[in-house]
């Protein structure tokens, strides 16, 4: 009979058990007493032992009871816990959150995004990958990911991507470069120079889209090193391998060794984005959402 035991048998036994008057417990339960006292019948038929002992004049526990109120109390206790952390869940205020984002957008406002989102939910475990966005991309559709913060993205039909922050390319030169001192450069100007890039791996999109600006003026650059990141590329320019193309964000770390310079009329303009699987309206992902674009559109 173990199986009909029922939490509503602990609520209504601890009630009586803590007010010692099955009139008084009535009350505090909003139920009337017949019902009340039946069903503490029922809860001493399923443990085969008398919980009270009842005279005309109290109510008192046996040693039954006694061991009882505290095994229900902490019951009790631990299923309200249970309770408030399963909707914490749902909610999105606990649990994991997996974001992977591209290095570059850590020189724009993605600190800080990271930390709003740590102080708005402590409880959630923010677990942060730095990738290609091509890697990103293949995480989030594998589910690895939550969500990516990604630049200059391709179209996927899997993925909802959202525009957080446009910025222009610059081009990046040594600083001993005849045109340094300029305060700006025609793309056209780099039609002779070797140039130091970042990978096609990191995404195809993200490659092809700052050719596009010498491409315009009648070639395409001539790619002679390969560097995983923009650190390395502004060192391997300022080291006099090559001239390069970055989105401007990468001027908070360049060196005296090289310089960048806008790009006259260029319109081609570089993107970061937030992406999340399509359809993925989980709160976990939907906070963090929100919070990117509050941080970017501000």
């Amino acid at each position: 009979m173990d199986q009909d035991l029922e939490l509503r048998h602990l609520r209504y036994f601890v009630a009586v058990a803590e007010e010692l008057h099955f009139g008084r417990a009535a009350e505090r339960l909003h139920l009337s007493q017949p019902p009340l006292s039946q069903q503490i019948r029922r809860l001493e038929e399923i443990l085969g032992y008398p919980l009270f002992a009842r005279t005309s004049r109290s109510v008192k526990l046996t040693s039954a009871g006694e061991i009882l109120l505290e095994r229900a109390r902490r019951t009790l206790r631990n299923v309200q816990r249970d309770v408030s952390e399963i909707r914490s869940v749902g909610e999105g205020e606990v649990g994991s959150l997996n974001v992977g984002f591209v290095g570059s957008a850590m020189l724009t406002t993605l600190p800080e995004i990271f930390r709003k989102y740590r102080e708005a939910y402590p409880r959630v475990h923010l677990r942060l990958y730095e990738s290609f966005t091509s890697e990103v991309v293949k995480g989030l559709e594998n589910g690895t990911l939550d969500a990516g913060i990604l630049r200059d993205s391709d179209v996927l039909d899997t993925l909802h991507v959202t525009p957080l922050f446009s910025e222009p390319y610059v081009a990046v030169l040594p600083a001993t470069h005849q045109c340094a001192k300029q305060k700006s450069i025609s793309p056209g100007m780099l039609r002779d120079e070797p140039f130091v890039y970042y990978p096609r791996s990191a995404g195809a999109r993200a490659f092809e889209k700052p050719l596009t600006l010498f491409e315009e003026h009648g070639f395409r650059p001539h790619i002679v090193q390969e560097a995983s990141h923009w650190l390395s590329i502004l060192r391997l320019v300022g080291a006099g391998l090559g001239v390069s193309v970055a989105p401007a964000c990468v001027r908070r770390i360049s060196s005296p060794e090289v310089v960048c310079l806008p790009l006259r009329g260029a319109k081609v303009v570089s993107n970061i984005e937030l992406g999340r699987i399509e359809g993925d309206s989980r709160p976990i992902v939907e906070h963090f959402v929100r919070i990117a674009i509050n941080a970017y559109t501000r």
